[in-house]
């Protein structure tokens, strides 16, 4: 299982922007520059966002965009599914009857790949922004 970029590069993207959201809009170009993230490829991110009412955009001069909503209230989950992200272990639909290996049976594993995609999936339920920007915070002090 991996996360492909789309989604690590959407959750540093808005770690950093809400970092600085209390302050004024965050430019895309700003968090681009600090975290190492093509202007273009986050453009696309935050479109899929924006639509998704995670972020909103503020025109003008000293635009940028901030949070729609709290820190704390964003979770991980939500971000994925915004830029569709997928968490999955095993490559067969939870609702088939056929299994992954294109027989009627699951592989003798499944179970076991569809419990951990459960706890990552929880895992990613229970974690915030907020939680990474504190976690982030005390590891530097």
């Amino acid at each position: 299982m991996k996360l492909s970029s789309k989604g690590r590069y959407a959750v540093m993207a808005l770690v950093d922007l809400a970092r600085f959201d209390d302050m004024n809009p965050v430019s895309l170009r700003d968090i681009s520059l600090r975290q190492g993230i093509s202007l273009d490829y986050l453009e696309q991110i935050f479109s899929k966002l924006r639509k998704k009412e995670i972020v909103q955009s503020v025109r003008g001069i000293q635009g940028g965009y901030i949070l729609k909503r709290k820190a704390k209230e964003i979770k991980l989950t939500n971000i994925f599914d915004a830029v569709d992200e997928k968490v999955k272990t095993v490559q067969c639909k939870k609702e088939s009857k056929k299994g992954c290996n294109g027989k009627l049976t699951k592989c003798v594993t499944h179970n076991l790949w569809d419990e951990l995609e459960n706890h990552i999936n929880n895992f990613f339920e229970k974690k915030s922004l907020e939680d990474l920007i504190n976690e982030n915070f005390e590891k530097r002090v």
